[in-house]
Parts: C-alpha cells; sequence; structure tokens
C-alpha cells in the first residue's frame, strides 16, 4: 500500500469508530475485508489509528473537523506534511482536498492543546498541580515496551542476550531491578523463547517498581484479589518463596493465569467466593482497583474520551467497596495494599482517606505515586497495615 492508501484506509477505521465500533474490532475488521495489506501495512494502519485517538482533539482542530478525514489532515499538519501532497484523488489516495478544507483549522487551545476533555483537565490540575500539564503531553506518545525479567529464571544480562539472538533489543531500565525497555522488535516478543519460557512477561514498569514496594517475608500468604490476568501475583511470587492466591470476581478474565504461572515456574491457587472465605487470613491481600485508567491513556486512548464524570463516581463507589471486602481477609498484623493505573486524587487519596473514615483497624504504613514517564504509566499503590 502506498501512504496515501494507508490514510485512506485509517480515515475508514476512524469513521466506523466514530459511529460506535470499538478500535480493535474496526482494524481487525478492515484487515479481513483487506487481505491484500502486509504486515507493514497493518502495522502503520495501527499506528495512524492509535495516534489519532491519543491526540483526537488537537488533530480535530488542526484539521477543522472531528471527522476520520478531518482528524487525518488534522494529524499531517501536527507533523508539518502538507495534506495536500497525499490528498489527491489519485489510485487509493483520499480525496482532494476541498477549497474550504485547504483553509480549514487552527491551532488547538486550552484542553484541546493537551488533547483532553475539558471536565477533565480541573481534574488533572486538582491531582497533578504543577506537573499536570507535563503529564497531559505525555499521554499524546506512544507508551514504552517494558518487559518484567523473572529473575527465578534468569538474570537481567543473560536475558537482554537471549533477546537480542531472537532480534529483539532491550535495555536495563532504572525504574524497578527487575525492568526492560525494548527498543527493537517490540512485535516478537510473545512469539520469542523468552516469553513462552517464562523467562519474561509484557508489564509497565511502574506496576513492576509498585510491586516492589511490597515486602514479602518467606511463606507469606499473599492474595491477589483482583487478579485479572495476575501479572501482578506472578510479579510478587517471582521475588521469593510464599504461597500464592487469586481472585476476580470475573473468573474469566484469570483464565490464562494457570499456563502463565507454569510458565514462571511458580504455583497460583484460584480461589472463588467460598473459597476466598475458607482461606483467609492472608498475611498480604493486594487489591489492584478498576479504576479510570487516566494513567495508561496512552496505551488506552479511546478510554480517554469514552470516562464520563458519572461513570467515574461509580468507579470510586466500587474501589470503597473493594476495599471493604477484602480488609476482612486480611490476618492481624497484615497489609492490605490498594493500587490504581489512575492520576486522579478521587481513586487514590481520597478513597483511602474515605475507607479509614469508616474504620480504627487500619493505618497508612505508606504510600507511592509514579508519574507518567518514558518507563512507565501513572501510578498509584497504598499500603494499609491492619492494628489488631
Amino acid at each position: 500500500m502506498t501512504p496515501a492508501a494507508r490514510i485512506a484506509a485509517a480515515i475508514e477505521i476512524l469513521d466506523a469508530m466514530l459511529d460506535g465500533a470499538h478500535a480493535e474490532k474496526a482494524i481487525s475488521g478492515w484487515a479481513r475485508r483487506s487481505r491484500f495489506a502486509g504486515s507493514k501495512d497493518r502495522a502503520a494502519l495501527r499506528d495512524h489509528v492509535f495516534g489519532v485517538l491519543r491526540c483526537r482533539r488537537s488533530y480535530a482542530a488542526l484539521g477543522g473537523a472531528g471527522t476520520g478525514r478531518g482528524l487525518m489532515i488534522g494529524a499531517l499538519r501536527a507533523q508539518g506534511i502538507d495534506p495536500a501532497g497525499l490528498f489527491t484523488g489519485e489510485g487509493h489516495a483520499p480525496e482532494a482536498l476541498s477549497a474550504a478544507e485547504k483553509t480549514a483549522g487552527s491551532a488547538p487551545e486550552g484542553a484541546a492543546r493537551l488533547d483532553l476533555p475539558d471536565w477533565i483537565w480541573p481534574l488533572f490540575e486538582a491531582s497533578l498541580g504543577d506537573d499536570a500539564e507535563a503529564a497531559a503531553l505525555a499521554l499524546r506518545a506512544r507508551a514504552p515496551v517494558m518487559l518484567r525479567v523473572n529473575l527465578r529464571q534468569g538474570a537481567l544480562a543473560q536475558t537482554i542476550a537471549r533477546l537480542a539472538d531472537e532480534g529483539i533489543t532491550a535495555h536495563m531500565h532504572p525504574i524497578a531491578r527487575t525492568a526492560l525497555h525494548v527498543t527493537e522488535g517490540e512485535r516478537k516478543i510473545t512469539g520469542s523463547a523468552c516469553y513462552n519460557d517464562g523467562l519474561i512477561e509484557l508489564q509497565d514498569g511502574s506496576s513492576q517498581a509498585a510491586m516492589e514496594q511490597l515486602d514479602i517475608a518467606p511463606g507469606a500468604r499473599v492474595l491477589d484479589y483482583c487478579a485479572g490476568g495476575g501479572g501482578k501475583v506472578l510479579a510478587l511470587a517471582a521475588r521469593g518463596e510464599g504461597h500464592w492466591f487469586a481472585h476476580d470476581t470475573a473468573p474469566q478474565r484469570m483464565k490464562d493465569l494457570p499456563a502463565r504461572a507454569e510458565r514462571a515456574g511458580v504455583r497460583v491457587e484460584i480461589l472463588d467466593g467460598t473459597q476466598l472465605r475458607r482461606e483467609a487470613a492472608f498475611d498480604l491481600v493486594l487489591c489492584d482497583a478498576p479504576c479510570s485508567g487516566s494513567g495508561t491513556w496512552r496505551r488506552t486512548p479511546e478510554a480517554k474520551w469514552a470516562l464520563t464524570p458519572e461513570r467515574l463516581r461509580e468507579l470510586t463507589k466500587i474501589q470503597l467497596e473493594i476495599l471493604k471486602a477484602a480488609a476482612p481477609l486480611v490476618a492481624p498484623g497484615g497489609v492490605l495494599a490498594y493500587a490504581t493505573c489512575s492520576v486522579f486524587d478521587q481513586e487514590n487519596r481520597d478513597t483511602i482517606s474515605r475507607f479509614l473514615g469508616e474504620t480504627t483497624e487500619w493505618q497508612v504504613a505508606g504510600e507511592d505515586r509514579f508519574p507518567i514517564s518514558e518507563g512507565g504509566d501513572g501510578f498509584y499503590i497504598a499500603r494499609l497495615q491492619r492494628i489488631y
């Protein structure tokens, strides 16, 4: 496909999304209909689509319209490219620019310049203060591809060498002692022997760093209460010997966890509600709660535009309910850890304050907030100690 044909395809996909289609479904649907497209074409399409999603408001301003066509015109202008050179109407290129399109568009201002909905920008300011603008701008770029090295299986230097043999270039990153930043060969990771042998897992750097803040005594009983795919319990289990448990209210999210644990060389016992109550008490219960994901929006840019004030209020209620449900599972003297990939105080410190306001059994033992950075997403973790 020519560069212009790729832009035309991106416009088609973006229009489908604006009509309500999910990004991944719109892209895969286009790919099924377009057997002529090679792997490089599909990769370029993804880059176009997700690049636009990250910068949707500023590109709409620059392009003069919020349509797929207007967004791609804005994307080219943001890169300093005259869209008239690609919008020619020739072959499979998009139709030539109209006179109105040639003069439409203006520099984005306010929250549009930062590619945030108007109602969300005040939340960034209130939660992040002087760092708010930098965080918003960071969400406009691609996220780093980060790996966690399973130190049960091998050392970092050994892993880097093995990855290089498979055409994957990775470097140690200081955000966490297990972290590698991949700079070349990202699409080869899940097919690599390193991945399939359990030596590496895809895991954000801030998530890795947050798990390092949790102390695990030898033989500890550790529960990942909102386990999802199980990446965090696997990160904890890679650090030492203990008894590892996972639970999720939607068990289907954990369907791949047994295979992942086997690859990693650890045993994670999956618990339903009845088993959960029988196995309590745990030395550590981790609640990686459902949240807005505002710290991860460069990975999931659709979520930035889908979030509503009502949904945010609903999430804060769910987060408090999770803490209250998980707290009785912790042994006396144990730790209740609360984590989100959000940068909003409403979901982080405010949730902890509401929980502490309803109990006298807990006190804050520590908290850490990780910024959106070149090595990790925005992340928050608080450690609560059970007093009695």
